[in-house]
């Protein structure tokens, strides 16, 4: 058995490269998602461009959540072209290239574990399925969570989960679910968290893990804060007037 300073976080995923800054990453024409019960989303058309941050102006809810899911590789799309990495409608394949986070239908974190569980969870879901993990320590969350949160205090590692703030919360599952640092981040709506304060801290730590990755989040109103790359309008993904309503609540 290895000891305890043999482990590394190998990945075996292939990762293909990020295209050059200026690039179209992602590219979907007239996509949707349609369920037995009817419509998801859609149509819709967008365009990503590689590096940075994109945000993606639209209302929340189950339609938003999809699209998101679908930009990520999670979710085929019904109907469209969803072009991505060189590769027209191949989910698998963009599934391998990104990481989706603060999306409950995905990574949602059993609220009664503690830090340290979650970590110790994540690192062994990361390294191959020959290599024994130890529990994780300090330095662990320090180097898996630093880059994410910045100048931002770390949660200790014997905290809750569900006892920690909102920011720190959503900066830990993108952390977690970030590991493998691929070409492209897609993060729930920043205007999920309840204060407009830490909606603005949160895009801050988007915009420089877009430094060296693509970011796609999203915003009822389309977050505008400085290094945001691009702020892209999205349609058809609920009702107008429930988007309206959305909007005033958020200003």
């Amino acid at each position: 058995m290895p000891d305890d300073n043999s482990f590394s976080n190998e990945i075996t995923t292939e990762i293909a490269p990020i295209a050059d800054e200026g690039d179209v990453l992602l590219h979907a024409e007239e996509i949707g998602v349609r369920a037995s019960w009817g419509r998801i989303f859609g149509p819709t058309s967008l365009s990503v461009r590689a590096g940075g941050v994109t945000v993606l102006a639209g209302s929340g809810g189950r339609g938003r959540t999809a699209l998101l899911l679908t930009l990520a590789g999670r979710m085929r799309p019904s109907t469209g072209t969803l072009t991505a990495f060189g590769r027209a409608n191949d989910a698998h394949h963009l599934f391998s290239q990104a990481a989706i986070a603060d999306i409950d239908e995905v990574d949602g974190i059993d609220q009664t574990i503690r830090v340290s569980d979650v970590v110790t969870e994540q690192i062994r879901w990361a390294a191959p399925w020959y290599r024994w993990v130890r529990p994780s320590r300090q330095e662990d969350l320090e180097r898996l969570c630093g880059p994410v949160f910045g100048n931002f205090a770390l949660p200790a590692m014997e905290d809750y989960v569900e006892e920690l703030p909102e920011l720190t919360a959503a900066l830990f599952r993108i952390a977690m679910a970030n590991i493998r640092r691929p070409p492209l981040l897609v993060v729930g709506g920043v205007d999920r968290l309840t204060r407009i304060e830490s909606a603005d801290k949160l895009l801050s730590r988007l915009v420089d893990l877009g430094r060296d990755q693509t970011v796609i989040t999203a915003d009822v109103n389309g977050a505008r804060l400085n290094g945001v790359r691009d702020v892209v309008d999205v349609h058809n993904l609920t009702d107008d007037e429930f988007v309206q309503l959305e909007q005033h609540d958020r200003i």
